[in-house]
């Protein structure tokens, strides 16, 4: 199925250059000058070798049919991550590095949708949003509720991102997945 590059996100697969690839990275970025593109990392489903292009937002990508199927994540050991299909209860595992710069949003017991290529587990799909708590970040400033700087902050999972002002040590947010980025304090 044709797609336009501008739409790529991580877990999609796609073919390139004849063969199956994992998207486990997509940056959209749009230069000052010059027309905007995607730089994807992928990884070859077969062999796992990995690769970066650049794609024009305007530019197709082929998006191969794959079947998605429900799955919980149960837990990660030396083997790589451990996960169960929801309807048969069958466990399989992946390699570690399946999800790229993903990987701590992935927490125990969580339900993601685990792409297959002829019965074959290929790519994971996390939740376009997870929530995280601040662990480390600069002490609220009394008064300052909105404002366009944002400063460095730590999640609970190690990533490292910027919030609001007004966001303190301890408080609940919501993240983007694909990009780790803040979207909103939790409710």
């Amino acid at each position: 199925m044709k797609q336009l590059a501008g739409a790529i996100r991580i877990g999609w697969v796609i073919e390139y250059k004849g063969k199956p690839w994992t998207i486990t990275k997509a940056v959209h970025i749009k230069p000052g000058k010059g027309g905007a593109f995607m730089q994807v990392e992928m990884k070859e489903v077969e062999a796992g070798t990995k690769t970066n292009e650049r794609f024009r937002t305007e530019d197709t990508v082929e998006k191969l049919m794959v079947e998605d199927k429900d799955c919980q994540f149960l837990f990660e050991d030396s083997t790589g991550l451990t996960f169960m299909e929801s309807e048969t209860f069958e466990q399989f595992t992946m390699p570690a590095d399946i999800l790229g710069d993903a990987r701590p949003f992935l927490t125990d017991g969580m339900s993601v949708k685990v792409s297959y290529i002829d019965g074959r587990p290929i790519s994971v799909d996390l939740p376009l949003q997870v929530i995280c708590e601040v662990v480390e970040t600069e002490p609220v400033i009394k008064g300052q509720t909105v404002s366009s700087s944002y400063k460095p902050a730590i999640l609970d999972n190690g990533i490292r991102t910027t919030v609001p002002p007004f966001i303190g040590v301890g408080d609940k947010i919501v993240v983007g997945t694909s990009e780790a980025n803040y979207v909103e304090r939790a409710k």
